[in-house]
């Protein structure tokens, strides 16, 4: 597990209105679990690319056993870096919240919230930790950056600043909690985990870490 500074004055994204400003209004503690290089990665077993392809579940439909793999693959992760960023912290628990899929929660199959389902086994299991993995749910359908590029993002918008709050239930349960906010992928510039770290901040939430399973090389 890596640690870094989500910056504020990187966080540069488009407004619905037109123009740019920032998503994210102070920086932010993060954790990722490994590199995410792309490529052909995602055909190859027991790598991060494969792990996060394998949970997405949308490209490629997996059976059964290699759903059950990554979710034990995942359990050891989980169990090894949550510790460790609590300890980091300082903090003596913290709300585990999970970044909704893009699309609206009753769009995805129960084989497809499986990345969720496991952190919530996982949150569940250790001392320190709150279960807040159904705080933010998604309504309204966002673009799925990842298939976007290749023009299968399907409907909804791509990222903007307050797409979080447009577009998803926050429950009030974060106010005044220490949140560790979980994703499967941080890709700097894209600014879907800034802006939902901001959207949890202006909910209430009294501090907000971030962590991710997979960390895209980054060019910038």
């Amino acid at each position: 597990m890596e640690q870094f500074v989500i910056q504020s004055r990187t966080s540069l994204c488009r407004k619905r209105e037109g123009g740019v400003e920032k998503a994210l209004k102070q920086d932010i503690i993060a954790f990722y679990h490994g590199d995410y290089q792309g490529g052909g990665n995602w055909r190859v077993p027991g790598t991060i690319e494969n792990l996060i392809c394998t949970f997405k579940n949308d490209i490629t439909t997996y059976p059964q056993q290699i759903l059950n793999n990554a979710i034990n693959k995942l359990t050891q992760i989980l169990k090894v870096d949550l510790p460790e960023i609590l300890r980091l912290s300082g903090k003596q628990n913290l709300r585990v919240c999970v970044i909704p899929r893009s699309k609206r929660e009753n769009s995805y199959r129960c084989n497809q919230l499986y990345l969720r389902a496991t952190i919530q086994l996982v949150t569940q299991q250790l001392n320190g930790f709150i279960d807040g993995t159904h705080d933010i749910i998604r309504h309204t359908d966002t673009a799925t950056t990842h298939l976007a590029r290749s023009g299968h993002g399907g409907a909804g918008e791509l990222p903007y600043v307050g797409i979080t709050k447009d577009t998803c239930n926050i429950s009030d349960d974060v106010i005044g909690q220490d949140v560790l906010l979980i994703d499967d992928l941080y890709t700097k510039t894209v600014n879907i985990d800034e802006d939902c770290i901001q959207a949890l901040l202006d909910k209430g939430a009294r501090s907000v870490i971030f962590y991710s399973i997979g960390k895209t090389l980054s060019r910038f």
